[in-house]
Order: C-alpha cells, then sequence, then structure tokens
C-alpha cells in the first residue's frame, strides 16, 4: 500500500509518498514523471513516521541547514543504472553542483567500460522521484547550463541559489531539452 502527504514549500506544494515506511517519492507540484513511480493508488498518510521525518528533514534544509539524503529512509523505484546514477546524486556536496558529463565517466569507471552516455546519465537524473532529497538540482550541463530538471528550471535555479550558488553562473538555454 501506497501513502502519500503534502508538505507547502518555498517552491510550490510538494507531494510525498511512502510504502512500507520507506520514502518513494517526493514531487514538486506540476513536475514531469508526477507519481510515476508509484502505480497503485495512494492513501493519505500524514501522521507516518516517515513523513514526519521527511518533513522535519525539508524544515532544516528550507531554514538554510545542510542535511543528508541518507538521514531519511529512502527507496526509489529503478532499475540498477538509475540506482547508480541516484546514489552518485546523493554525494553532491551541499551548495556544489557535478556535471552530467562527470556522473557518466563516473558510472563508466564503476562498470569497467571506457565510456557512458550522458544522455542516459540525464535521462536517470530527469526520472529521479525524490527530488530535493536526492539533489537531481545539483547536476548541470557542461558550460553551466540548467537543463533536465522535471521540477521546472526555474525552481531548480532558486534550489542552487537557495544552497548559496551565485544563480548568475548558470544559463537558462533558449532551446532544447531544458525546457
Amino acid at each position: 500500500m501506497y501513502y502519500f502527504t503534502q508538505y507547502d514549500s518555498p517552491i510550490g506544494r510538494l507531494t510525498l509518498g511512502c510504502k512500507e515506511q520507506k520514502l518513494v517519492g517526493l514531487w514538486i507540484e506540476g513536475q514531469k514523471y508526477f507519481g510515476s513511480t508509484v502505480p497503485e493508488e495512494r492513501i493519505p498518510g500524514d501522521g507516518l513516521p516517515v513523513f514526519r521525518q521527511t518533513k522535519e528533514w525539508l524544515d532544516r534544509y528550507f531554514a538554510g541547514e545542510k542535511p543528508s539524503p541518507f538521514e531519511l529512509p529512502l527507496a526509489p523505484a529503478g532499475g540498477q543504472f538509475r540506482q547508480e546514477v541516484w546514489e552518485i546524486l546523493c554525494g553532491i556536496p551541499y551548495g556544489e553542483v557535478m556535471t552530467y558529463g562527470a556522473i557518466a565517466q563516473r558510472i563508466a569507471k564503476r562498470q569497467n567500460r571506457k565510456t557512458m552516455s550522458g544522455q542516459a546519465v540525464g535521462g536517470a537524473v530527469g526520472h529521479n522521484p525524490i527530488s530535493i532529497i536526492i539533489p537531481c538540482h545539483r547536476v548541470v550541463g557542461a558550460r553551466g547550463n540548467l537543463t533536465g530538471y522535471a521540477g521546472g528550471v526555474a525552481k531548480k535555479r532558486w534550489l542552487l541559489a537557495h544552497e548559496g550558488l551565485d544563480a548568475n553562473r548558470f544559463f537558462i538555454p533558449k532551446r532544447g531539452t531544458a525546457l
């Protein structure tokens, strides 16, 4: 059984999803793939411990603290490749960014391959079902372009600025897959 609750944040309403006391989703209202990894009907579960813990984590994050994703019982649904990408995302420090290409290089090295597609990494990053906590907003294009955020590029920029990054350092492409 899947449960859900909502959290009002500075970037809009967030929907949290859990199964068996593990967080399986955190979606920004209106984001692409909203709830796509939760196939069953969801029922309200406002008082569940995992939701209280997650809301406390979010309160701390939005207050400017630097909570770790590893503090929460996360269980994002996805295949092995996506799980590898999301694990790398969890290791990107607060207030720092990594490129899709750098993530692809790490995965290639882990898998003992010469190369890995940055585009494949982008697909995994874009399908991250636990936004903000698994910090996919910390992934940028090679030249500092803000691409691939399912919650919207403006929210990605807000989150990066919230973490102390100079928003002028990044740009929003006029065309392409980021929009």
